[in-house]
């Protein structure tokens, strides 16, 4: 018996070495595929509207999932984004700081530097 689990042990561990890594993409509006591999993401369950939001704190670069379709924002200070995590209403912070009203906003890439990522 513990020659069969020394044997399973090993197998495991070779899969897992020759596993190859790959990180997530996810299709934002607007934007066309984006590989979240250098992004802190989380997953929000205090808000029917906010599901997910990534961030990539070097580029000050948000991913946001709102019921179910991404959207980004560029230029977005690490400072706004803390507040928006931190905010008692996450939904009424993104809609009076970082929603744009259709022509432009403080964060639309449109009007600000959209990062560049490699294909993932």
């Amino acid at each position: 018996m513990k020659e069969i689990v020394v044997k399973f042990a090993a197998a495991l561990i070779l899969l897992l070495f020759n596993a190859e890594a790959r990180s997530e993409t996810v299709d934002v509006k607007y934007r066309g595929l984006v590989d979240l591999k250098t992004f802190e993401c989380r997953d929000i369950n205090r808000s029917s509207f906010i599901q997910r939001v990534c961030y990539d704190k070097p580029q000050s670069y948000m991913v946001i999932s709102l019921k179910g379709t991404y959207y980004h924002y560029c230029e977005l200070p690490p400072a706004t984004f803390d507040a928006f995590m931190g905010a008692p209403s996450m939904g009424q912070f993104y809609n009076q700081n970082i929603k744009g009203t259709g022509q432009d906003g403080p964060y639309d890439c449109r009007t600000h530097r959209v990062p560049n990522y490699p294909a993932g």
